[in-house]
């Protein structure tokens, strides 16, 4: 089965993307690698006590998929509110 990704809309910027995910997850407290950014869903994953498979995940509840993906996606989100904020202070 192959690994679906979900694109940004300006292919680009996937990099810094990678590097906000990094950063926000490290200042959370977990261990996070630019270069491997999917690994910090793996350790949400255990943290949340979700069972999370490097393989096939259809098994998962769609609430056991959202705890993991709230918490980084929401990080990543209040993050951007904030600089977007910062911008318009300037």
């Amino acid at each position: 089965m192959t690994k679906r990704k979900r694109r940004p809309l300006i292919p680009e910027a996937r990099g810094e993307l990678d590097n906000l995910k990094a950063k926000v997850m490290k200042e959370k407290g977990y261990k996070s690698n630019p270069n491997e950014p999917d690994q910090i869903k793996f350790e949400v994953a255990d943290e949340l006590g979700v069972p999370l498979n490097k393989d096939y995940n259809g098994t998962l509840t769609s609430k056991q998929a959202g705890k993991i993906g709230g918490v980084i996606g929401g990080s990543m989100v209040k993050e951007m509110i904030k600089m977007a904020k910062e911008n318009l202070k300037k």
